[in-house]
Formats: structure tokens, sequence, C-alpha cells
């Protein structure tokens, strides 16, 4: 047959090259050729025709030798790189050689022993680590370590060898073991063989992991460690798959117990700003240990170790130490600290919530409760709460939790003291609307009024504000001190938006009284020039709605007939246009202009209507004695002394008192002063302010008592008018839904018998719990 020396040139051409490692597909081309030589030179065509199919469809075989020698050359190429010495071969005839090795099926084989060269060779390095002196003192850091740099480099030869061989054995890792799902790839057979025989011997573990775990604690006590050693071997642990098993629960016991016994000594030790301080410091630290050399699936459980040990643990105790300091000092920056850390712990925020809301109530109370500091209170509660407005601005990045709660916690303080809080705003609005404040441009005044109206919110007896509020504003418009018309509406839309119109209608209603007063007084003038006999005074009348302004008490005193004359014409010119009104003259509320000749020259008074009654009467005489006065002029006895006082006791003596002294006594004279001096042509002479008594105070809550029992009874009959039968319980409840101030149930227990005693409603007879309306 033809077939028969066609093959021997293949074998003997396969065998005589010098690397064996010529392609079976260029073989059989050559195979092809010679055939075609050894038909005597016919054409090539004709060779071709006589080539059988199966000359390609049987793979040639290898010599019996072949395999073992190119294994030998394999083998020799292995040891070299496992004995870091040059290789004897070109590393792409390696390659060829493998592929030609699993070409024919011998790759089984290949990986069994490329794995016991492998194994024995790890196998051999776990004889430097058993030498190596392993019942030596755990702290001896110089011996750990030397250790772990040796097991460190072991790992590193490991790695490159594991490289270099699979570049070579590539295709078999490619073919033959991918194909094989139950067999390693040949770099996760060297990981398997270091883990196997080197790192999971128990001496070589406990070392490794005891050396590391020793280099981290003394980076924690401040010592510089060589991290890119700490990195490459706990990475040979993450790449070994023995990381979470053999360090992470160890490492994370140990900083366990590091930070519970740190958190406990330096509690003791240190304020509260340097320990928080600290806690982040480690936070930081450990946080970039995960970054350094850590495995990222530790960061987790660390920060969450270090967070419990250092912060969890204390969190009572570092705010009972050191959150009021913090709070009293304003100390931003330590309170932006104490918000980010407590807010990175289970139940942290909740706690910090709970000592801000007390230390909001403690410190409000301590405002709002003392009658000394009442002067102030008004001032101190605005400071206080733009001092905690900026705390949650800056520090507690403006949590709607601890917005509520502060609101929450001022509603509580500020009501600990019934009615003075609401009386004392009045009063501070008063001052800052009042001419001559300190207050200079509209934006600040305007922003002063936004200021108190947050706190006006936090009052339940709103009424007591309106009542001092209304009896100030009067005083305001009738003797012209209101600073700004346009501030007093502002203030006025304020309220009216708070607490709705009917808040306001009164106080809208003086408004109004002030703007018609204007209108009639261009009248009366008119009406005046008309008349024939137009006087010497020109009058000025404020008509008031009883309704709407304070209750004033009318005081009867002797005017003069010029004045008597005028108030008559005023008086039928008035009723002339509104028939079946009725005027009373509030003699304590007029003022006038006078005008006075001295040695010096004339000048102007702008005095009350009780001095000028005093100081016209030294037209009749130069020595009057305060008997003659208050005969004369009828002002009442304690008015007229504070009106005395005024005239001949304060900065613009007009008359002079006898004998001298600050008082104003019975029996006392007074001259009239004919060299008095002053540099202004007009001097407005003050009456001496009376301070407001305890008795005008309490009239004024009085009545504010009065209106809420009216409002108690119309509420009342309103409810039992529409349920028509109803239980205590219920209408009380209902009470206090409708009611918009503060009431006791005593109270209302006493209204309801108060409308029973006056058959409004009736006891049901059979149960006294309940009530009837009685149409």
């Amino acid at each position: 047959m033809a077939d028969e020396p066609q093959k021997k040139p293949h074998l003997s051409a396969l065998v005589g090259h010098t690397n064996g490692l010529t392609k079976p597909a260029s073989l059989a081309a050559a195979a092809t050729t010679r055939a075609g030589a050894g038909g005597g030179g016919g054409p090539v065509r004709a060779a071709s025709s006589q080539l059988p199919a199966s000359s390609f469809a049987e793979r040639p075989k290898l010599p019996d030798n072949y395999t073992r020698d190119t294994w030998q050359k394999l083998h020799e190429a292995v040891g070299a790189i496992q004995s870091s010495v040059s290789i004897k071969y070109n590393l792409e005839e390696l390659y060829q050689a493998v592929e030609n090795l699993c070409s024919y099926k011998v790759s089984a084989t290949l990986y069994k022993q490329l794995r016991q060269v492998c194994e024995d060779h790890v196998k051999a390095q776990i004889l430097q680590f058993r030498e190596y002196p392993f019942l030596m003192h755990r702290n001896d850091s110089l011996d750990s370590l030397l250790f772990l740099k040796k097991i460190n480099k072991c790992w590193q030869d490991h790695c490159r060898q594991m490289i270099m061989i699979r570049s070579i054995f590539l295709f078999l890792d490619r073919t033959y073991v991918l194909q094989n799902s139950m067999l390693p790839s040949i770099w996760d057979m060297g990981l398997e063989l270091f883990r196997n025989h080197v790192i999971s011997d128990k001496q070589v573990q406990n070392k490794t992991i005891d050396g590391i775990l020793l280099l981290i604690e003394r980076e924690r006590n401040g010592e510089a460690v060589d991290r890119s050693l700490l990195r490459s071997l706990l990475s040979m642990l993450s790449d070994l798959q023995v990381y979470k098993e053999s360090f992470e629960q160890r490492f994370l016991e140990e900083t366990n117990c590091l930070y519970a016994a740190e958190g406990q000594r330096l509690m003791q030790e240190r304020e509260v700003p340097e320990y928080l301080h600290h806690v982040n410091k480690r936070l930081e630290e450990e946080g970039d240990r995960v970054i350094t050399y850590l495995d990222h699936s530790t960061q987790k459980p660390l920060i969450a170790c270090v967070e419990k040990q250092l912060l969890g643990e204390h969190l009572s105790a570092i705010l009972q130490k050191g959150l009021d300091n913090l709070l009293d000092e304003n100390r931003i920056s330590d309170l932006t600290q104490t918000y980010q850390l407590f807010s990175r712990v289970k139940g942290g925020q909740q706690i910090l919530l709970q000592h801000w809301s007390e230390y909001i109530k403690n410190f409000g109370t301590t405002i709002v409760v003392n009658p000394e500091k009442d002067k102030d209170m008004v001032q101190e509660l605005l400071d206080f709460k733009d001092k905690v407005d900026h705390i949650i601005e800056v520090c507690f990045q403006k949590n709607e939790k601890f917005i509520n709660l502060m609101k929450e916690s001022f509603e509580t303080f500020i009501n600990k003291r019934p009615n003075k809080p609401a009386e004392l705003i009045a009063k501070y609005v008063d001052s800052k609307l009042r001419a001559g404040n300190k207050e200079a441009t509209d934006e600040e005044l305007e922003r002063i009024l936004d200021k108190i109206m947050i706190i006006f919110r936090f009052i339940h007896g709103k009424d007591v504000f309106e009542a001092f509020y209304k009896k100030d504003l009067a005083k305001r418009l009738l003797v012209g001190k209101s600073a700004s018309v346009d501030a007093e509406k502002s203030m006025l839309s304020k309220l009216k938006h708070e607490c709705g119109a009917a808040f306001t209608s009164k106080l809208e209603g003086m408004f109004k009284d002030m703007e018609l007063s204007k209108d009639v007084m261009v009248q009366f003038k008119q009406y005046m020039q008309n008349q024939s006999d137009p006087g010497n005074i020109d009058l000025t009348v404020n008509i008031l709605t009883m309704g709407y302004w304070p209750t004033y008490t009318p005081m009867e005193v002797h005017l003069n007939s010029e004045m008597i004359k005028l108030q008559e014409v005023f008086k039928t010119f008035y009723l002339g246009k509104h028939s079946g009104r009725k005027l009373q003259w509030q003699t304590t509320l007029g003022h006038a202009v006078l005008k006075a000749e001295f040695k010096e020259g004339k000048k102007e008074f702008q005095v009350s209507l009780f001095q000028t009654l005093v100081l016209l009467m030294f037209n009749e005489g130069d020595e009057f004695s305060f008997e003659e006065i208050k005969m004369a002029t009828g002002v009442e006895d304690s008015e007229l002394r504070r009106t005395l006082q005024s005239l001949a006791c304060g900065k613009a003596r007009v008359l002079i008192k006898n004998p001298k002294g600050k008082d104003v006594e019975d029996g006392d004279k007074f001259i009239f002063n004919g060299d008095f001096k002053h540099k202004l042509f007009r001097i407005k002479i003050n009456q001496i302010q009376m301070k407001e008594t305890v008795e005008e105070q309490v009239s004024t809550t009085e009545r504010v008592f009065q209106d809420r029992q009216y409002q108690i009874d119309a509420a009342i009959v309103r409810i039992m008018k529409m349920r028509k039968t109803l239980g205590h319980n219920l209408l009380v409840s209902e009470l206090y839904n409708q009611l918009k101030f503060p009431v006791k149930p005593g109270d209302l227990k006493k209204r309801i018998e108060s409308l029973i005693d006056r058959d409004y409603m009736e006891r049901d007879k059979d149960n006294p719990n309940q009530y009837h309306y009685v149409a």
C-alpha cells in the first residue's frame, strides 16, 4: 500500500526535529508533498488524487519517548522558576510543547504532573517556618516582624512563580481546565496549595495573625508601621479565602476590647469636647485603615464597633457631662461634632433630642419664672430664641425634629407663669413702637416685630396680651407718641394674620377713630371760622368709640371759663351732626401748649391738662399753697402731687417749691419762677410717670378674666343650644376645643353652675352629670 512508506518520513521528521514543536497540520502538508515526490516526478494533481482520505482522518501517533521528553523539559522549566534561576528553553517553545501535548490528549496527565510538582514545592516551603522559633512571647515585636516579612516573601515568591508557570501552561488552562468545571484553574490550584500546606498550618496561621494584630495595635498606639507589609499580608488572607474566619473575627474582638477600655478610661479623664474630638479621630483612623490595608468588607463591622464602644455605650453620660456647657457657651463647632457623631449611632439623635428639649425648658424657665428678671425677660427670650435658631441651623443641619421640639419646649416653659409673659411682651412692643426708641431704621423695627411675633405664638393667654397692648396703643395714639404709623399697622396686620380678624377688630377701630377725628376737626375748624367769636384757644378733639378703647375713669376738674365755652361749642357742633350720641370728656388724656413770658423772654410749654390748670392759676397771683391749688383745680390728690412735682422738682422748674424737697407735702407753697431759663424755646414738661401700679395691672388682668367668663358662658350656651342634651365630660371637652385661652376645669364648672342658676340649662333629674338646654 502507498500509505506505509508515506508515514515513516512523517515520524522521522517529527522525531528528528530539534524541538519537537512542529504542528501536526504542517506535518500533514509535508506528507502530501512527499507523496508527490515519491511518485516519480508526476504531476502534483495525480499525486494528490492518489492521497487517501484516511491520512487526514487518523492523527499520527506520538513516539513513546516524546511525552516523557517534553514533560522533562517542562519540569525543568517549572523547577527553574521555583528556584528563581534562568530557564534553559525559550518560553514560546515551552508554550508550544504544552499545546502539542494537549493536542495529543495528554492534558489530564499533564495537569496532574504539574499539580504534583507545585504541591511538592509548596510543601517544602513549610519547613522554613517549622524551623522558625514559634514559642516566643507575642510582644516580641522584632521576631514577629521578621516572621511576617518571611511569610510575605514566601507568598510574593509563590504568586510570581504561579504567574510564570501559568503563562507557560496557558493552553492547558484555557482548554482542558476550562472544560472540566471540577478542576481549579492553575492560579486557583496554586492558591489552594498555599492555603492547604502553608497558611492552614495552625502554628504558621497563629503566628501570622498574631503578628498582624500586633502591628495594628502598635499603629493604634501612635507608632509608625510598615503599612505595605500589612496590606500585602491581609490581601494574601483575602485571596486565600481565610480572611474572615482566621483574621477578621479576632481583629474585631480585639478592637472591641480596646475601645471598650479606652471609652471607659477617657470618659473619666477628658472633658466632653476633647473626648468627642478623640472619637472623631479614631473613626477617621479606622476608616483610613480600611482604605489602606483592611478588606472592604471589614468596614461596616469595624466602624460599628468603634461607634458602639466609644459612643453608643456613653450617650447619656456624654450629654449629662457636657451638653449644657456646650450650649451655655455657644460652642458651635463642638455642638456640630456632637450632632454628627450622635447621628451615626442608633438612638443617638433621640437621646440628643431629649437633652436638647430639657435644656431649653430649664434655661427658659429661669428667664420666665423669676420676677426679678421681668424687666429684661422679653429681650432675654428673644436672645435665647436667636441662639437656639442659630444652633439648629448651623449645628443640627435644620433638622425638623429639633425645630419642632424646640417650639414645643418654648411653649411649655413660657406658659409656666400664666399671663405675665403676655403682659411683658405687650409692653416690650410698646417700647419699640413708641417715638424715641433706639431702633433707627424701619427695617430693624420690622425685624424685631417679626421676632416678637414668634415668641407671641407660644403664649396661651393671648387675650392678656391684647388687653395690655390695647392700653399702650391708646396712649401712643392719643399722645402722638407713635414712632411710625407704618410700623403700627404692620404690627396690627401681623396680629391679624396670627389670631384672626376678631382679635384685632377693636385695635383697628382705634385707628379708624383717629382717622375720623382728623376729618371731624377739619369740619370743626371751618365751623369755628363762621362763629362771631372764635376765641383764642385752638381746640383739637379726638372722638373715641367707647367699645374700642380701654376703660378710663372720668375725673371731674375745674376748667376755666374759656375752656368750658369751647367744650360747649364743640358739643353743639358734633351733636348737631350726630344726634343720639353722648360725649364724655376724658380730662386725664388732655394736653395743651401754653405761652409764657419770663425775664429772659417768651417760652412755650407742652404740658398735660392738669399741668395747664395749675400754671394758669399763676396769672392770678405769684404764690399759692398746695391746698389752694387743689381747691381751685379740683384735681385728685395723688394726681396733683405728681403734677406739682413735675413743675417744681423736675428739670424744667417753672415753679419754686417752699420748702425745697423731692416730694410734695401738705402746706407746701409754690411760687412762679420769673427767672426761669432754658436753651429751648418750646419745652416739653413730662408728667411724673406714676409707675404702673399693682392695682392697675390687677385691674387690666381682671378685665381679661371678666371677658373670659363672658366667652365661656357664650360657648356653653352655643354648644348646648346645638346639642340640646350633653354629658359633663363631653361638654368640657367641647369647650376646650373652642376656647382659645387656658382655663381650669374648676372655672368651667363654676360657669356651668352660674348658667344653671340663670335658667339657661338644667341638670337631668336622674343623672346629675347630664345637662339639658332650656329654650
